[in-house]
């Protein structure tokens, strides 16, 4: 997955998403000791131990009252990026994502059970519930709800979510997930297409062996192949329902017939935008979404520092400001959580991304595993935390899976990197000699941006201390992806980062160590190919329960970075927002990984 600039498909740019992108400019700033502050300790309680798959009880709206919430007002809304795309079907990066919570609706959502945004169901949010399956998972069924419409006020029927699903298959959908149409088509990458080529707009249709509607509220999902994270799948923005009548092809894009709370009056692409409320959204059948504020109008072009700057001043329209995704600039960001004034207007929270430094398998030197726990145990973290903002905007890293994400768990540090971010060079030269390796050449691969610079050379230091002969090797950044994804790429450590879909293990393990996804471009980076590895893959992915896998993903976590060690976790990302005083409901939603827009008022 990945935040502005593509996702979890077009994982060729996640890291310069989550590292160069999202945290864009951090310089030095909040504490470099890499240990757990007070901070971090509340954050790790954040942790979606278990997300489970609501019935219909659960799936009944209205949502809970958010305390103190009262109707009326504007909200003032600045984002750094304008929108590139409205349309559901071509939505996957993270601010486009947030907009969709207000906007759009699809057959399950995520509804937070606690008022601090760190515990979640999925639940059915057009449908009755979050679907019920009879034989683990190769069969889904929903049903629609009662009384829900458009903006336009006509009816959503299955036809419509028929329709959502069929148009993925033209040709000029290309920018969304595309989880479910593979698994419709039984095919991995872009041969999906081949199924439904020019989508519903010639005439054909996906059989009802694949998808089923017999009636207007009814929809079935037949799969080849079990695939139980099907109610994750749907939560995503990326499959939201589109109108059948409202169609206009590319031309949605820009104005799409909406189904959530708000609706869109005005879009002025790269300036504004402004969206009222939806009188045809009835919050009955919605257990997610709230309609408080009347209006909310959004200027583009805000830097982080713009933003920061006008939030932080509070006067005027600001004060009733807010963004949804733009963090506290790296400039402010300590003295900003340090003044005990501004703590009820900043909030904070993980990200769903994970870094990691890559171990080249295919390179002969990393077949010795103590030679790659050497790199394991030497590696110093600290510096790759200091050059993104500090503690304040990294948090050490002992695993691969995130803190937002089903199994985390916060005591596995098999490295001790948690108590040594420095590194223990002693211990790794120790292994190192026992390997008969002392002084190899180590080639390593860094990004060409300022924070690149700046962790490789403290980074390769650290190696260095341990007996390794390290060769820095820049790449630019435009192209960093391309060359650390080629199968015969000469580096022997690189860094990646990787955010997960949805809050399973499942859109983390298999994309990045299934030896059998080992490919150019593809991004298993260190070419790992373990057969216990990839038949246990196979085995997890087929369990119906979302808490069960969520622990056999964890025990997959640990057997990568202790028994394998192909890679070494670096930092889990985090980010700070903050609010005009007279916002009210603010928090910070682990699944958004963000501002929730949906809880907003003005006091």
């Amino acid at each position: 997955m990945m935040s502005r600039g593509g996702r979890h498909v077009y994982g060729a740019l996640s890291v310069l998403a989550a590292g160069a992108l999202v945290l864009t400019g951090c310089s030095k700033g909040g504490s470099d000791s890499g240990t757990n502050d007070k901070k971090d300790q509340e954050n790790a309680k954040r942790q979606q131990s278990s997300i489970k798959f609501g019935n219909a009880a659960d799936s009944t709206g209205p949502a809970a009252e958010v305390p103190g919430a009262k109707s009326g007002g504007t909200l003032e809304v600045l984002q750094r990026d304008s929108y590139a795309h409205l349309d559901p079907a071509q939505i996957y990066v993270s601010d486009e994502g947030s907009l969709a919570n207000l906007i759009h609706r699809g057959l399950t959502g995520y509804k937070a059970t606690s008022n601090d945004g760190s515990q979640h169901e999925v639940v059915g949010d057009l449908a009755t519930d979050s679907g019920t399956t009879t034989d683990g998972g190769k069969t889904w069924k929903y049903t629609l709800k009662d009384g829900i419409k458009f903006a336009d006020g006509t009816p959503i029927t299955a036809k419509d979510v028929r329709h959502t699903f069929e148009r993925m298959f033209a040709p000029f959908i290309n920018q969304g997930p595309a989880y479910i149409q593979q698994w419709l088509a039984d095919t991995p990458g872009a041969d999906y297409r081949k199924l439904l080529k020019d989508g519903p707009y010639k005439g054909k249709h996906l059989p009802d062996s694949v998808l089923e509607t017999p009636d207007d509220k009814t929809i079935v999902f037949h799969f080849k192949t079990a695939h139980p994270d099907l109610p994750y799948a749907l939560a995503m923005a990326g499959y939201a329902v589109v109108s059948e009548k409202g169609d206009t092809k590319e031309r949605y894009d820009k104005a799409p017939v909406t189904s959530g709370p708000y609706k869109v009056q005005s879009f002025k692409s790269g300036k504004s935008m402004v969206l009222v409320k939806n009188p045809n959204w009835d919050a009955k059948t919605d257990p997610i979404r709230h309609q408080y504020v009347d209006q909310m109008n959004f200027t583009f072009n805000q830097q982080f520092e713009t933003s920061t700057k006008a939030l932080l001043a509070d006067s005027g329209a600001d004060q009733a400001g807010v963004s949804f995704n733009n963090q506290v600039d790296a400039g402010n960001l300590s003295n900003v959580l340090k003044d005990p004034k501004l703590k009820s207007r900043v909030v904070s929270g993980y990200q769903s991304y994970v870094g990691q430094m890559n171990i080249n398998m295919k390179h002969p030197a990393m077949q010795d595993k103590k030679v790659r726990e050497a790199i394991a145990y030497a590696l110093p973290i600290t510096p790759f935390v200091r050059a993104y903002g500090g503690t304040d905007a990294m948090e050490v890293a002992g695993g691969l899976i995130s803190p937002t994400v089903s199994g985390y768990d916060a005591s596995f540090d098999p490295f001790g990197k948690k108590k040594k971010p420095a590194g223990d060079p002693e211990k790794a030269k120790a292994l190192l000699k026992e390997a008969g390796k002392l002084n190899m050449k180590l080639t390593f691969g860094y990004i060409n941006t300022p924070e690149g610079q700046q962790y490789s050379t403290a980074m390769a230091a650290g190696l260095k201390k341990a007996g390794f002969d390290v060769q820095r090797q820049e790449i630019p950044a435009e192209t960093y992806y391309d060359q650390v994804s080629k199968l015969d790429n000469n580096y022997d450590i690189f860094h990646t980062a990787w955010g997960a879909d949805w809050p399973s293990a499942s859109t983390v393990i298999p994309p990045l160590y299934d030896g059998r996804v080992i490919a150019d471009g593809a991004q298993n980076y260190s070419q790992i190919n373990d057969s216990k590895l990839n038949s246990e893959i196979d085995r997890v992915n087929q369990i119906t329960d979302p808490v069960k896998s969520a622990a056999e993903w964890e025990k997959l976590d640990q057997y990568i970075v202790k028994d394998l060690v192909n890679v070494v976790p670096t930092a889990y990302y985090k980010q700070s927002q903050i609010a005009g005083s007279k916002v009210g409901g603010l928090v910070y939603d682990d699944v958004i990984g963000g501002i929730d827009p949906r809880r907003l008022f003005i006091k």
